[in-house]
Parts: structure tokens; sequence; C-alpha cells
């Protein structure tokens, strides 16, 4: 770190002062600039491991020096210090390409930590000039090249990314791969389904809580902002979150931190926060399901994940790697696909995406003989919809008062008959989501908590 320089722009003495002693001790040698034509001068002499600028300059603005380190410094993280409780600006820079914001009056612990992630992104990116984000991510189709391209560039930044896709496209691991290829790669990577916390624990499991601040809350408990930590936390389905936690998690994300239940003074968090859904999060803002406010805030950059339909020519790929992986775990010789099989892949729109392709081929190893996968034994065309079959049951042939005789001796009649075909349905619904309570909902068409309430009706563990 020694031979490491960082630039500090800001007009106000005091904090130009401040950030130089705070980082000359971590081992850095700091050049200053007061104004934007100082800052330009300073950074066509000299190269910077990083570069701190004030929002407000006499002669500018801080965001004229990030895009201007954007375009032609690339390799030099830059942070924009913002007035307190100013989130906007905060948000503007990191689009214009800042990684991180630091807030006055500044906090010194929170700067030693924002320094030392700067640092290593900036020690990483020298190492490995060209990542391969996407080694995990298959396919070579342009859209998943570009996706590829677009997670190694994210990754470099603390920018909240919100992700979006259809259920199965793969958003956690997309998740996991800004995560993985990022500065923070050591810390912890916390991933939470928000539609499988029951609501009267969510702020219990968020932000921790301290002992006998209620009924059972027998210990200390952190929540999972303190399990993430220096690392990454991934909102998944954020958008099942109600709209009293929407409030909190919008004021952890400006304030960096977190009041455990029952605690008298807020811990800090060092967090960068991903979030996914398959829901249209514009459309829920319109009719006032989320919060506008929370929305732009998670919204910073939006990373749209490509559906399986759209990528068609990644479909041999993936299925040769889902072969190879289901004869690997199970220990036995590895299935091919029949041409004619392939076809039918080929031409399937596979609405669960990844995760449908995953199961059908799972289950078609099951079924084929001799190791060889037919048409046959895809079930493509065979396969109704649960959507279909729910409809198919509300469409039941009604039962008049004449009829109603007739049907005495029947055990349970319409109801039973109703219940079975939700029952199988639902079943269906499970085994195609690998019992993902929340995709089998989407699937199905209905919300996770009525999924919930018909597995509890129907009886299904």
């Amino acid at each position: 770190m020694n031979n490491s320089a960082a630039l500090v722009i800001d007009d106000e003495h005091d904090i130009r002062e401040l950030l130089s002693i705070t980082l000359g001790r971590m081992g850095l040698r700091v050049d200053t600039a007061a104004d934007v034509a100082e800052a330009k001068r300073r950074l066509e002499e000299t190269p910077y491991a990083l570069c701190f600028t004030d929002m407000m300059l006499p002669d500018g603005s801080g965001q004229e020096i990030i895009e201007l380190i954007a375009a032609r410094y690339p390799r030099t993280p830059v942070a924009m210090i913002t007035a307190h409780g100013n989130v906007d600006a905060a948000v503007t820079a990191l689009k214009a390409g800042a990684f991180d914001f630091v807030s006055k009056p500044v906090d010194i612990a929170i700067l030693r930590r924002l320094v030392q992630t700067a640092l290593r992104m900036n020690e990483e990116k020298r190492a490995e000039p060209v990542s391969d984000a996407g080694s995990r991510l298959l396919g070579d189709s342009p859209a998943m090249v570009q996706l590829r391209a677009t997670i190694g560039k994210l990754a470099r930044s603390q920018a909240p990314v919100y992700i979006s896709g259809e259920s199965g496209t793969g958003k956690e691991l997309v998740a996991r791969l800004i995560h993985d290829q990022g500065p923070r790669s050591t810390a912890p990577f916390v991933p939470v389904n928000c539609g499988a916390i029951p609501t009267e624990l969510m702020e219990s499991e968020f932000f921790g809580h301290k002992r006998g601040s209620f009924t059972g809350a027998q210990a200390d408990k952190d929540g999972l902002f303190q399990a993430a930590h220096g690392g990454t936390l991934f909102l998944d389905e954020v958008a099942e979150l109600p709209v009293h936690m929407q409030v909190k998690l919008l004021r952890v994300i400006q304030e960096k931190a977190v009041r455990p239940i029952g605690g008298r003074a807020e811990v800090s968090i060092d967090v960068r926060i991903l979030s996914a859904t398959h829901k249209n999060l514009t459309k829920l803002v319109e009719a006032h399901q989320f919060r506008q406010d929370l929305y732009y805030r998670i919204n910073v950059i939006e990373l749209a994940v490509p559906p399986l339909r759209a990528r068609r020519e990644d479909i041999p790929k993936l299925a040769a790697q889902v072969l190879q992986r289901l004869g690997r775990d199970g220990g036995t010789q590895v299935a091919t696909l029949a041409p004619e099989a392939l076809a039918e892949l080929l031409k399937y729109t596979f609405p669960g995406n990844v995760r449908e392709l995953e199961n059908v081929l799972e289950r078609a190893v099951a079924l084929c003989e001799n190791h060889l996968i037919t048409p046959d034994d895809l079930h493509l065309t065979a396969r109704a919809s649960p959507q279909a079959e729910i409809a198919d049951a509300s469409a039941a042939p009604s039962i008049d008062a004449d009829d109603e005789g007739d049907d005495s001796g029947d055990e349970g009649g319409l109801d039973s008959y109703i219940s079975n075909l939700e029952r199988e349905a639902i079943m269906k619904a499970l085994q195609e989501t690998r019992y993902n309570k929340t995709a089998a909902a989407k699937k199905l068409g209905i919300t996770f908590r009525a999924i919930r309430y018909k597995l509890k009706k129907l009886g299904i563990d």
C-alpha cells in the first residue's frame, strides 16, 4: 500500500485535511485538489489507486469528475462525498460510475472499510485485466455474452443492482457471480428469500434482536444484515416485502446502519445490496404496492436476465452440462439426447426456463432406456400446465338441484373432486420446481401466502 496514491477533491480545507490524515495512516500518499481544474491536472500527472470527490465544487461538480474518471481512468475507483442524507446525489453518482459514497460528517470507521474495499478492487483489476465472470453461466448466445460482460463491470462497483427476470432464469447465480468477481468475494454472500419469512419475524430476521426484547428472545441474535457485514446481501423476491419492512429497509440503505429489536444504539453495517424478483416492480410501484423511493434505491442499476426461449442456441450446451451432472451425481453412464429429442427441446418454449430444462432432463433420465433419451421420454407435449388444471377444476360441471340427489352416495362430491385436482396441480408444480414454494406459486399463478394456505388446508407437508 505504501506506493499507492489517493486523490481527495473538496473545496473544504477541513475535509481535505481529515481525509489526508486518515488515508496517510493507512499507508497511502495523498494529493488534494480544491476544484475541478486542479483535479484534472492531478489526474493527468499521476495514476491514483482511488479518488474521493465532493459533489459541489467551485468551478463544476463531482459528477463531472466521476464521468471523466469512468471514461479515461477506468481502473481508478472513485467515491462521492455527499451531504448527510443526500441519497439522491449518491444514487446519481453510482449510476455515473462511482463505486461507492461517503456522507458528511465522515465516519472514520466507514471510511477505512471503503478504502480497503477500493484498494482490493484496484489490486484485483490489475492482476486480472479480463475476468471470466461467466464461467458458471453457460451459453454462447449474444444475450449471454452481453450478460457476462455486464456482470464483470458490475462486480467492480458497489452500487445496488436490481436483477430482473422470469422464474428459473438463474437470478441468484447472477447475484453470486457479481459477488464472487468483486472485492467482497472473501466476505459472506447471504441470500434471503423475502417471501419465505413470516411477516411477524421479518424485523428480527433482518436486523437482529437483544435478549429479552420479546417473548422467546432468550439471547442476543444478529440479523441478516450483520451476517452479511463486509459482503453482499441478496434480497430475492424483494417484491414480497410488506410495506412496513420496505420503510425500514429504505432507512437502512440510507443510513448504512441497523437497530436490533430492543437495542438502544444503531450498528453500522457495510453491505452491498443486490435484489431480484420475477415480478414487474415498475407496475407494482404504479399500483402503490411497492414504495417508489425504495425502488429507486435498489434499482440504481438494473440487470435483466434473458429467458431461455430468447437464447435457444444455448440449449444443447446447457442440456449436455445437466446430463453430465446427473450422470456424475447418480454414478451412472451419462445419458445422451437423440437428435429428435434435441429438436423437441429446441422447439419448446420453457416457461420455467433453465430450472424447467433441468427438471425435464432429470425426469427423462429416469424414464429412458439404454441411456438414450427420446422425444417420448421428455413428455413435453403431454404435460398440461398447473394453471390449466386449476382452470379445469374451476370449470367443472355445475350441480343443480336435480343432480344433487344422484350424487348423495359420492365420497366428498364436488369439493373432493376439486381438492384432488388442486392437490395434483400443486404437487406437480412443487416437483417441477424442486419443492421451491415461491417458484411453485408463480407457476400456479397464485401468491406465496396462498400456496402456503393451500398446503396447510390440503395437508401437504
